[in-house]
């Protein structure tokens, strides 16, 4: 039977690379992205890697719910009708705005990082599940190192730096990933999460130059924390995909669930915040409202 594999943002950067190693995997892939011109480019390249399962694109805009439940409909329905089981999904999507965004009511970076790869999953749950042995894969980001902690509500109190509500989201993001991993334990889909590391993409290059990214407090020190960043940044992104690969595709990580996969692509410690009980409660308890797996109410859906 086909494998399947659905790349978030695939058609560009990191995530095509991501799409182009698991199409080399033998793996049927399905991008998704805005753009269908950029779709049909990468599903160009993604046939010529490998020919005997044609890819495919899907166009969605990640940064609307609303698209994100329409998508996981499709894509169930397919699955369901098709009998194919879904082997792999891999949420590549990510974006950190110079200034807050509002999406629907909701602050940007948060629905795009977190939300929305988030409600993706969860809706996909029963096709992964029906599917497995199956794996979900997360990308993560080192930003969660900076990120600010509060997770009281959906955006925390104080001015907007880009820099430390992309990590935040991206730490929230984190903490769900190893939470859905304990969720799902027994049921044969492994979740892990992928960093990336450093790579030169349109976000290194152009966002993360503008030093009003980060707070005041480490403006001062930007230029030369943006130079170090800029050298550990100098892989191209099909390195950068290595370690989403990895956690999709490596035999040696069959049966296992709940890692990290760094840079290298080999399993590291997760941040210590992502495993705080406080931070996963309350990270669950804003997913659930914020992006209910119905319009009516996420507590009366979501198992954990």
């Amino acid at each position: 039977m086909t494998k399947t594999a659905v790349v978030t943002a695939g058609t560009g950067g990191i995530g095509l690379e991501t799409a182009l190693g698991l199409a080399a995997a033998g793996f049927a892939v399905t991008v998704i992205g805005r753009d269908a011109d950029r779709g049909a480019r990468a599903v160009e390249r993604i046939n010529a890697e490998n020919p005997a399962h044609p890819g495919r694109f899907l166009a969605a805009d990640l940064a609307s719910l609303d698209q994100v439940r329409a998508l996981a409909g499709t894509l169930a329905a397919e699955h369901a009708a098709s009998g194919e089981p879904l082997t792999v999904l891999v949420n590549n999507v990510g974006a950190m705005f110079t200034k807050r965004q509002d999406i629907d009511g909701l602050e940007g970076s948060f629905v795009v990082n977190h939300l929305s790869p988030y409600l993706l999953t969860e809706l996909l749950l029963p096709t992964l599940t029906a599917g497995a042995p199956s794996r979900i894969v997360n990308v993560t980001s080192a930003s969660v190192a900076v990120a600010r902690r509060v997770f009281d509500e959906l955006e925390p109190p104080g001015g907007y730096y880009a820099f430390h509500w992309y990590g935040r989201a991206k730490l929230a993001n984190l903490a769900y990933t190893l939470d859905l991993a304990k969720r799902l334990q027994g049921t044969g889909v492994s979740v892990l999460a992928a960093d990336p590391g450093g790579a030169a993409t349109d976000m290194t290059n152009g966002t993360m130059t503008n030093p009003d990214i980060v707070s005041p407090a480490l403006r001062l020190v930007w230029p030369l924390v943006r130079r170090m960043f800029v050298r550990a940044t100098s892989a191209t992104a099909a390195t950068a995909a290595r370690p989403s690969i990895t956690a999709a595709t490596d035999p040696a990580l069959a049966g296992r669930t709940g890692l990290v996969i760094g840079s290298s692509a080999t399993p590291v410690t997760p941040s210590r915040a992502a495993t705080n009980p406080r931070i996963v409660d309350a990270v669950r308890r804003l997913s659930q409202t914020h992006a209910p797996l119905t319009t009516a109410s996420a507590n009366t859906q979501h198992p954990g």
